[in-house]
């Protein structure tokens, strides 16, 4: 009996796998695609208000003309939308809106000080009380990251196109390399929120990728 359970536990597991590969990344996209948009579109009919927080950027992106980081905020914005919508591009797509987000949290909604982790997770809100907002941003950022790593899914056009390209699906690879990689695609956003930390996970992702060449040779 125990077998026979986990039997079917694993037949139904797997029929939500096939479906989950059309259906989940599709949900993300979506959300994401309209947020964005919104986002994007505010932007591009509003006034440029960079100008005033242009100083709490992070390096090195406070040394932008405000009126390029507003352009180059609202175009990512509108073309990663799309881009999401579509799936197309998509792995790109998210990880510029990664280091987007990473930007808008550090200069809006990261809080000016704070001493411990239960003192900045007071941010961890929708308004401001003191201690910064970056509750959605967060979770923005959260969604962000199965696009980046997982890629659209199947019901996208980069799906489409490698199928049309005779492209083969490769197999995961988990080796130190994409470890190396996959510490750098999330090093360098939260580089700009906290340097020692963002930059710490760069250097492992240095290290673990010298140390596979090593190993290869």
């Amino acid at each position: 009996m125990p077998n026979n359970w986990a039997d079917r536990w694993l037949a139904l597991s797997s029929r939500l796998d096939g479906v989950g590969n059309w259906l989940a990344p599709l949900g993300l996209r979506l959300i994401l695609a309209w947020e964005f948009w919104e986002a994007g579109r505010e932007k591009l009919r509003g006034e440029n208000w960079f100008g005033q927080i242009q100083d709490k950027f992070p390096f090195p992106f406070d040394q932008v003309p405000p009126g390029l980081s507003w352009s180059l905020a609202t175009w990512t914005e509108l073309v990663a939308a799309v881009a999401l919508l579509l799936g197309l591009g998509t792995r790109l797509a998210a990880f510029a809106l990664l280091v987007l987000t990473a930007v808008a949290t550090a200069s809006v909604h990261w809080p000016a000080d704070w001493s411990s982790l239960a003192e900045l997770w007071q941010g961890y809100a929708i308004t401001d009380r003191g201690h910064g907002n970056f509750k959605l941003p967060l979770l923005f950022a959260l969604m962000l990251l199965p696009l980046l790593f997982k890629g659209p899914g199947r019901l996208s056009l980069d799906a489409l196109l490698a199928r049309h390209a005779g492209l083969e699906v490769r197999a995961p690879v988990c080796d130190l390399s994409a470890w190396a990689l996959g510490l750098a695609v999330t090093g360098l956003p939260l580089a700009l929120l906290m340097p020692a930390f963002g930059l710490s996970l760069l250097g492992l992702a240095l290290l673990l990728g010298l140390l596979d060449r090593l190993l290869l040779r």
